[in-house]
């Protein structure tokens, strides 16, 4: 049975390649129908705090992504951890190193060594019964794993065979002089103790990753098959962070965007399904999955994309699955009528009429405004274009759809003849009436067809809008005039 682990330091937020790495897991499991565990690496416990965890819970929770076990805490299994480096300590694989770290670093520097190999020295200089006895006597010491000579080979399922010369890998630390033990030794115990059979993670712990294959051997456990994917990367070429924008999973979800939408980008981050599709739902995630098209090249934050699929995925969503997100967060906006908002037919056109021209949530919502206030705010550079240019012309032309449209029956099929009608009579095109229109009736340079706008605002408030753009213009004209 496959079981994998995603394995988060509750440290910081959900990071998005984080969570890029807890989906791989969870897709690579469910297609296999295997075991999804999660487990809190919270070793740290100076920089560890309960609102992080939290926040990473919700994070996964948010994007669909479930577990089977867990979430389990790695501080739980400390006692399991100390017994593993006593262990090797006792079969000669790890020696005590009583020296000063202070001091071994001092010494390295002024030898150009590294200090594990000052460490070794000294450690080596030790009898094994005096080394016993100053600890038995209660001295500190710290617990090194003693690298054996050769190399260490293992398969990587992303990147193939990995070599790496010993020499090159430092005697580690695995049992600080405070009995606490460090991250290689308990992430090597706790996934043999879970029976991890994949470990899925960043390219960055790939240096992690001799250094954990000798300890499995050392320690006579079952190896799991590694897979390190790539890591992501901002616009720039470099390592995707805040400088590049938004980074947590959870300003992702404030901003309005789609679960299903941030799931599907970053399931496309490093990986691809063999064909073109870009637009894939969870099944079709887990059926096409495989480590086997995983790319070795790292990966780019594309946040255009990303709002591109999620603006597809809003224009497909059901506009009845909208409605109540949409209206929350117009209820925080001044001036939106609450009656409005509470009539679910109504909500159902307005969103109707907008979704397949927002983005985000949030984008959906702002859009909404100009339909759901009762008074409108004017955008500056559309007052610019539309009115202020010629305020009498723009004058003349609301007046004239004002007496055109007062008695006529309010279908879209009459007011699109009136209007183009009018703007054959004048000898201009129908866009030079549409937009100091578009302006009276929403307050924006750009809206929906304006003859829809018409229709889901009424007779009554679109003639009202008019009649106040008509003081509007009226008075641009006058302040143009004095």
């Amino acid at each position: 049975t496959v079981r994998v682990r995603f394995a988060p330091s509750p440290t910081g937020y959900l990071h998005v390649g984080g969570a890029r790495t807890a989906l791989f897991n969870w897709l690579l499991a469910r297609k296999a129908g295997g075991v999804v565990i999660l487990r809190v690496e919270d070793t740290d416990r100076a920089r560890s705090s309960e609102e992080a965890t939290q926040a990473i819970l919700e994070g996964l929770g948010w994007l669909g992504i479930d577990w089977d076990i867990g979430p389990l805490f790695q501080s739980e299994g400390v006692e399991r951890h100390r017994a593993d480096a006593l262990g090797l300590l006792e079969e000669g694989k790890a020696y005590r190193d009583f020296a000063d770290p202070a001091a071994i670093r001092a010494e390295a520097e002024e030898r150009g060594v590294h200090p594990s190999r000052v460490a070794r020295e000294k450690a080596d200089l030790v009898a094994e019964d005096e080394s016993a006895a100053r600890a038995a006597a209660g001295e500190a010491f710290a617990v090194r794993f003693r690298v054996p000579a050769g190399e260490t080979r293992f398969t990587d399922l992303v990147h193939g065979d990995m070599r790496f010369g010993n020499d090159d890998i430092d005697d580690l630390v695995i049992l600080r002089s405070d009995g606490t033990p460090v991250y290689n030794l308990a992430v090597v115990s706790d996934d043999a103790h879970m029976r991890i059979t994949h470990v899925i993670r960043g390219d960055d712990h790939l240096s992690n990753t001799p250094k954990q294959v000798l300890l499995y051997r050392a320690l006579g456990l079952p190896e799991p098959a590694f897979a390190h994917v790539p890591l992501i990367l901002g616009p720039d070429g470099k390592r995707l962070s805040k400088r590049h924008g938004a980074t947590a999973v959870g300003e992702y979800e404030s901003q309005g965007l789609l679960p299903e939408a941030m799931v599907n980008f970053l399931a496309l981050l490093g990986w691809s399904p063999g064909d073109d599709r870009e637009i894939m739902e969870l099944d079709e995630l887990v059926a096409a999955f495989s480590m086997e098209r995983v790319l070795k090249k790292s990966a780019v934050f594309d946040s255009d994309k990303l709002m591109w699929l999620n603006g597809k995925r809003l224009a497909a969503k059901p506009t009845p699955e909208l409605i109540d997100t949409v209206c929350a967060r117009l209820e925080a906006v001044a001036g939106v009528d609450r009656v409005r908002l509470q009539d679910a037919e109504w909500m159902s056109r307005l969103i109707d009429l907008i979704k397949s021209r927002a983005r985000t949530i949030d984008d959906l919502a702002d859009q909404a405004v100009p339909f759901a206030a009762d008074e409108l705010e004017y955008e500056d550079k559309a007052i610019a274009k539309h009115w202020d240019k010629d305020p009498a012309v723009a004058l003349e032309r609301l007046e004239g759809l004002a007496r055109l449209w007062a008695d006529v029956d309010w279908t879209e099929e009459k007011l699109e003849e009136g209007l183009r009608g009018m703007a054959e009579s004048v000898g201009i095109g129908a866009g030079k009436l549409i937009h100091p229109l578009r302006v009276a009736l929403t307050g924006r340079m750009s809206s929906p067809g304006i003859f829809e706008v018409l229709m889901l605002l009424g007779k009554d408030r679109s003639l009202g809008r008019i009649a106040l753009g008509i003081e509007r213009t009226r008075d641009l004209r006058e302040k143009r005039l004095s």
